[in-house]
C-alpha cells in the first residue's frame, strides 16, 4: 500500500508544480498570465480639473434665466423692476424684468397675452451676457388696457422658461 501512495503523491506534486509554473509563464505579449495585457493594466485616473473661483463660476457656461418680475417701473441703471406687483391700472406701464446668469449671446423673447390667448405684444432682445444681468420689457397703452387677466411668457433661445400672470383692474 505504501508503494501506491508514493507515486500518487509524486504525480500530484508534479501536476501542482506544472500548474503553478504555468501561472508565471511569460507569453509573447509580455503578460505574466493568460490574461491579455489590457486586462492587466491598472486603470488610469486623470487628475481632477482645477476648482473654479466664484468669479469663474458666475461668468462661465450657458445663459440661464434666474428670475422674472413684473411691476410698474424699472430702475434705469439696473433694468430691475421696482415695486413688483401683479395688479395694474388700465393706463399703467407694465414692465417685465428678466434676470439672466452665464456668459455668451442669447435671445430673450417676451410674449404678452390677454386672458383669451390674444397676443397683446411680442418683443425680442439679443443679449451678450457676462455674469448676472437684467433685461427689461415693457407694454403700455395710452388709452388703457381692458380689465382682465394677462400673462407674460419669457423664452430663452426659443424655449419658454418662465411666465408671470397679472391682472388689470
Amino acid at each position: 500500500m505504501k508503494m501506491i501512495t508514493q507515486p500518487l503523491i509524486l504525480v500530484v506534486s508534479v501536476a501542482a508544480a506544472l500548474a503553478l509554473s504555468a501561472c508565471n509563464k511569460t507569453n509573447d505579449t509580455g503578460s505574466t498570465s493568460g490574461m491579455p495585457p489590457s486586462a492587466m493594466t491598472a486603470p488610469s485616473t486623470a487628475p481632477a480639473p482645477p476648482a473654479m473661483t466664484p468669479t469663474q463660476a458666475d461668468t462661465s457656461g450657458a445663459v440661464s434665466v434666474t428670475s422674472v418680475d413684473v411691476g410698474k417701473s424699472v430702475d434705469s441703471s439696473s433694468n430691475r423692476v421696482t415695486g413688483a406687483g401683479s395688479s395694474f391700472a388700465p393706463k399703467d406701464n407694465i414692465y417685465a424684468s428678466v434676470v439672466t446668469n452665464g456668459s455668451g449671446p442669447a435671445k430673450l423673447d417676451a410674449r404678452w397675452t390677454f386672458q383669451d390667448g390674444q397676443v397683446v405684444h411680442e418683443d425680442s432682445k439679443t443679449i451678450n451676457a457676462s455674469g448676472e444681468q437684467a433685461t427689461s420689457f415693457k407694454i403700455d397703452k395710452p388709452d388703457g388696457f381692458p380689465a382682465g387677466n394677462y400673462k407674460v411668457e419669457i423664452s430663452l433661445n426659443g424655449s419658454m422658461v418662465s411666465s408671470k400672470d397679472f391682472s388689470v383692474q
